[in-house]
């Protein structure tokens, strides 16, 4: 209660000596040298800070400001007689502020949440012991603990056999993320179950997190063309009502007969309570706050506002394949066993002959054995990129690609499968024992999103590949996608992307290797898959998708729609309802209340129409994470940042 007090002060205390001098007044009919201090005192508590803001403004260059126009208006209505008016208009203004900063703040909650996210201890192996230090201390390759329930303070690989990991804050992913011995541990994320151990990979101001809050914190302060607009108009637009407000009051002494200074003059202090712009001013990044804070709760990083526009006006979308569209780790799809060989024999000579080799397709046979102990070679020899022989139990076993066999005088049985895979072939004694179909796994969800995207109206979806063309038009067909271009280098790619720029409208571009880095960067909105995505593609992208989900690229372009959607619907509602009531204050039938309603009452339902963006499409366990936070966050006094010359919030 106290603290509530605290922070509402200037409002409460006008309020109950308005209502006094109300009583006073009206109800009691006293006289004014009592209710006249009441209402001069209840002015002073609200209106003195105002006040104090708009000769800060003029003493900045800044005459026609927000404040001054509130300052005249209510200074204007005590000289007229009317003293409530006066203090009821500067009350509201007070109230709405407040309000608009709550929603601001709330709007950027996201961030908080996020920085919020970041430890400020690390539990380090040293000499035999441990020691907690921050985790900026901590050097790369130094081994950290964590316990269940902490965060993880730096990025890392996990030295534990197992462990599940909470990272919605990172993601936007409520499932926990299980992660192996030797895979990638983010800071930030909450370990759910065991104590673990993690060797260390970047330095505390390098780890994902670090990055995502400087991206998402940049982004913040990135306009969109639209923002840009309605500051620039705000700026022309406050001085010429204030002109509008004088002209109000003297030109109708050349215009007609019976003319009252009294009564032009208060129209034209309506006309100056209803042209503050601020309801509109704020309403707008307000908007485009909450279409960032939509899109980071849901694991999509944008690295501007702007990048909304361009997402919801892209209508061409290239994508790359291995690790966009498909997994990017090759899987054992089938085994066909001939002349009297089991799978099982077929897949354990393979794995045997394969088991020093680096290259995926040897890691995904091996990965097929699940653990089997293979046999012993003796007298191995490989040649790089085609296969490799070896003697297992007296017998001369090669494997490898088809020409690599029919080097080395093998006759095959021609094998027809369906789809374009990687075959690997096995010969024992120079007999075809038999051939391994690997492939590339396609994402769960990417046929999905293909479709959701054609949905929004993205009239042309291209795959660029490096992949050889059959293996490209196979994918390309399971996901309907409406071209496909293979055995591309990465200088190609970006000739394709480079003449879809000069013939289409607004082109994207997505991958995820530093390959893709060049094209990313050409494209009206280039976008990485941030999971697995080399550090160079990240940085130069515009939207970072955190998950690798190829459906999170449809959901940014639906909160981009919805918020543009939300930003124009402010714009019309502020503009026609203040439009409207500076006609009938001009005509003489608006009242200083409706001049009320047109500033304060536009501006909340401006802002509560742009709080819809987070509630869409907010996530509830990032809602539930954000409550405690927010109650910490409620103590902080400082002072809220205009949103432009002419605002103060």
């Amino acid at each position: 209660m106290t603290l509530f007090f605290k922070k509402y002060k200037e409002v409460i205390s006008s309020s109950v000596l308005l209502a006094v001098g109300l009583i006073a007044e009206f109800v009691l009919a006293l006289s004014g040298y009592i209710y006249l201090p009441l209402y001069i005192l209840s002015y002073l508590v609200v209106g003195g800070p105002v006040w104090v803001k708009a000769f800060k403004s003029i003493a900045k260059g800044t005459i026609f400001s927000e404040f001054l126009l509130m300052g005249i208006a209510t200074v204007g209505a005590f000289a007229i007689g009317e003293y409530a008016e006066g203090v009821a208009v500067m009350l509201f203004y007070m109230i709405g502020e407040h309000v608009q900063h709550g929603a601001v703040h709330r709007a950027k909650h996201s961030i908080r949440e996020l920085i919020n996210q970041q430890p400020d201890i690390a539990t380090v192996e040293r000499s035999g012991s441990t020691e907690e230090v921050h985790p900026s201390e901590v050097a790369m390759k130094e081994i950290i603990q964590v316990k269940p329930g902490e965060k993880v303070p730096l990025d890392g690989l996990l030295l534990t056999d197992k462990a599940s990991f909470n990272t919605a804050a990172l993601t936007g992913e409520s499932k926990p993320m299980s992660r192996e011995s030797g895979e990638e541990v983010w800071a930030g994320s909450i370990n759910q179950d065991t104590p673990v151990r993690i060797r260390v990979t970047s330095d505390f101001q390098d780890t994902k997190l670090s990055s995502i809050l400087e991206m998402v914190q940049e982004a913040s302060q990135r306009k969109a063309p639209t923002q840009r607009f309605i500051a620039r108009f705000a700026a022309v637009y406050t001085p010429i009502v204030v002109w509008l407000a004088v002209a109000l009051t003297f030109m109708p002494y050349l215009l007609v007969e019976n003319y009252i200074f009294q009564d032009w003059f208060y129209r034209a202090l309506i006309f100056l309570v209803v042209s503050c712009p601020c309801g509109l001013v704020i309403s707008i990044p307000l908007g485009y706050f909450g279409g960032i804070g939509a899109a980071s709760q849901n694991g999509i990083l944008l690295k501007g506002s702007d990048f909304l526009d361009q997402l919801r006006k892209m209508d061409t979308l290239f994508v790359d394949k291995t690790g966009t569209l498909t997994k990017g780790n090759f899987e054992v799809q089938d085994i066909n066993s001939l002349n009297g060989f089991s799978k099982d024999e077929l897949l354990t000579l393979a794995a045997s002959l394969e088991q020093q080799s680096t290259h995926p397709v040897a890691k995904a046979i091996l990965s097929a054995t699940n653990g089997q102990i293979l046999k012993t070679v003796h007298d191995q020899q490989e040649v790089s990129g085609k296969g490799v022989k070896g003697i297992v139990d007296q017998q001369e076993i090669v494997v490898g690609n088809r020409g690599f066999l029919l080097q080395h005088g093998i006759q095959l049985d021609e094998n027809s499968f369906a789809e374009p895979h990687t075959f690997i072939h096995v010969a024992v004694d120079r007999t075809h024992a038999g051939t391994i179909s690997i492939a590339d796994q396609i994402k769960p969800d990417s046929k999905q999103a293909v479709a959701k995207l054609k949905e929004q109206g993205i009239g042309q979806i291209a795959m660029l590949s490096g992949d050889n063309q059959r293996v490209v038009d196979y994918i390309a067909s399971e996901l309907g996608l409406d071209e496909a271009y293979g055995d591309l280098l990465p200088d190609e790619k970006y000739r394709r992307v480079e003449r879809a720029l000069a013939s289409s409208g607004t082109v994207g571009f997505v991958g995820d290797g530093i390959n893709d880095a060049p094209v990313i960067t050409l494209a009206d909105v280039g976008l990485a898959m941030g999971g697995i995505g080399s550090d160079a593609t990240i940085e130069t992208a515009d939207v970072v998708i955190q998950t690798d989900q190829p459906s999170k690229i449809p959901l940014a372009v639906d909160i981009a729609h919805f918020t543009h959607r939300i930003v124009w619907q402010n714009i019309v509602i502020a503009l026609g309802i203040k439009v409207g009531i500076m006609a009938l204050a001009v005509m003489g039938y608006a009242s200083m209340w409706a001049a009320i309603f047109a500033d304060v009452g536009v501006a909340l339902i401006a802002i509560g129409n742009a709080v819809r963006v987070q509630h869409r499409f907010s996530d509830s366990t990032f809602s539930e994470m954000m409550t405690s936070t927010e109650i910490e966050s409620s103590t902080d006094d400082q002072e809220a940042q205009p949103c432009c010359d002419s605002c103060s919030v």
